[in-house]
């Protein structure tokens, strides 16, 4: 039996994990002197309550090896193996947390980079319960997940600069002359790390110029395709791009889940995370 362990910052459903048995390692959340532990002890609501009203970013840690070898030695049973999928590691140590704990254990484990994170991470999990479940084997799930990794598509929407300006990227300067022009910026994920794309005015053309990308990269062929939405306190966009999408391109299924934590602080609230 392959098992599948994952961190905190896919933002996939409790639902999903728990019917495909799915482990979580949680990443920890701190401000200042408060710790909390993503999915267990903090809700997306009062982090992103908690965020706002926070003068510095909140810092996010990656897991302990313990805490992986705990998720890897509690799930597997004698004879089992374990796919262990984590954020990227060009935004995080977690996927040097769980090799680290891979060399602890007798476990036969396999740790695979996700190159992403929040929706590209959850798409990846979702393409391994899906070969898991139809048979194939470690090898031949890895293979796959790598060619899926290799033409997945991330955009990330930030519709405040705010948490850019607390996290020193740009000067608060900078920061009050784009709040004053109503600029908003599209990111892509690429190779794992966040890449500026484009600079728009206004949120409604910002999200215009969004569906215009996908449909460019999609090739207009989203017949296949799961597109998959996570939002920072965005629903409203979240859901309007939902229903552009779907009568525009007319995509297999388009999902839409809060972002957590992990990854909500560095888009800020109203953030948007598009991946397919």
């Amino acid at each position: 039996m392959i098992h599948i362990v994952t961190d905190s910052s896919c933002d996939l459903p409790d639902e999903f994990l728990k019917r495909h048995n799915i482990s979580i390692v949680p990443l920890t959340i701190r401000f200042s002197d408060e710790e909390y532990k993503e999915k267990i002890d903090i809700t997306p609501e009062k982090f992103y309550s908690k965020m706002t009203a926070s003068s510095t970013l909140p810092k996010t840690a990656q897991p302990s090896p313990a805490a992986f070898l705990k998720a890897f030695e509690e799930t597997a049973s004698p004879g089992d193996e374990i796919l262990c999928i984590t954020i990227s590691s060009k935004l995080s140590g977690t996927f040097q947390s769980a090799n680290v704990a891979k060399t602890m254990t007798s476990v036969p484990v396999t740790v695979f980079d996700s190159l992403a994170a929040s929706p590209g991470h959850a798409l990846q999990i979702m393409k391994a319960v899906e070969l898991r479940d139809s048979g194939h084997c470690m090898d031949e799930i890895v293979d796959a997940l790598s060619e899926f990794r290799r033409n997945m598509t991330i955009f990330i929407y930030l519709q405040t600069l705010e948490n850019i300006v607390k996290g020193g990227r740009i000067t608060r300067f900078q920061g009050a002359v784009a709040s004053i022009m109503n600029i908003k910026l599209i990111c892509e994920g690429i190779e794992g790390e966040v890449v500026p794309l484009e600079k728009v005015r206004g949120n409604k053309r910002a999200l215009e110029r969004l569906i215009s990308l996908i449909g460019e990269r999609g090739k207009h062929d989203f017949s296949n395709t799961t597109i998959y939405i996570t939002h920072a306190q965005n629903l409203q966009d979240a859901e309007f791009l939902k229903a552009e999408l779907i009568n525009r391109y007319n995509p297999l299924q388009v999902l839409v889940y809060p972002t957590g934590p992990t990854v909500g602080a560095y888009t800020g609230v109203g953030g948007l995370v598009i991946t397919f």
